[in-house]
């Protein structure tokens, strides 16, 4: 499995865990050790969620002002991809009608 996949599933799990601990301590049927152990789990979940959050923030921030890379994805199910001799095509040169030249 991708590190990317991983850690997606590595998020998705914390969450799925802290809501958990929510419910279990809104029940208030957990001993006052269980609850503090609860706690203390919840309480490393979302510095790890919260990590997480704050690292994609800052990939976006990257990619919006241009200074990261900038990853390709296919198209969208139903669109058709450029035929192969559009993207090999020379471009026809405007510059001179653009600029007088």
């Amino acid at each position: 499995m991708s590190e990317k996949k991983t850690s997606e599933a590595s998020f998705e799990k914390s969450m799925e865990r802290l809501e958990t601990i929510v419910t279990d301590m809104e029940n208030g049927s957990l001993s006052l050790d269980a609850m503090i152990k609860q706690f203390e789990e919840g309480q490393s979940l979302i510095r790890f969620c919260s990590g997480k959050l704050d690292e994609v923030e800052r990939k976006i921030e990257r990619l919006l002002t241009g200074k990261g890379p900038v990853e390709t994805e296919p198209f969208p199910a139903g669109e058709p991809e450029p035929d192969a001799s559009e993207t090999d095509a020379p471009k026809p040169d405007y510059s001179g009608q653009l600029f007088g030249a």
